[in-house]
């Protein structure tokens, strides 16, 4: 029987065609490259003027404002870090992270609202 041009007797490969199993290695990222190191910039905006305290209230309420201000930033430093549930914010691992971003040790009432700040 003579040979057609669609039979096949030998089997060629081509060097320019990958195999559809193969694919190239993908480099893995590290966990340096894994998250960028500076923040995308929005648009830019002006800061906030920082407006005074008001006058004439009690000491307390000072207090407060400042306690308000400390458990805010603590809040904000534990969800940064991964905390997102209060029961996994005991008051070490708050008074831990103060530590960590540089503010003093809050009692345990700041460490109470900082709980309450992130439920």
């Amino acid at each position: 029987m003579p040979e057609t041009a669609n039979d096949h007797t030998t089997e060629t490969t081509h060097s320019d065609q990958v195999h559809p199993t193969e694919s190239p290695a993908k480099p893995r990222r590290t966990r340096a490259s894994a998250r960028p190191t500076t923040r995308p910039s929005g648009p830019s905006l002006p800061p906030l003027k920082r407006l005074p305290l008001p006058a004439n209230q009690p000491r307390e309420w000072y207090e407060e404002h400042n306690r308000r201000l400390k458990a805010m930033r603590l809040a904000i430093a534990l969800l940064d870090t991964g905390v997102y549930h209060p029961a996994n914010a005991d008051n070490s691992r708050i008074r831990a992270t103060a530590a960590r971003i540089g503010v003093h040790p809050p009692s345990d009432r700041t460490c109470g609202m900082v709980r309450s700040l992130i439920r």
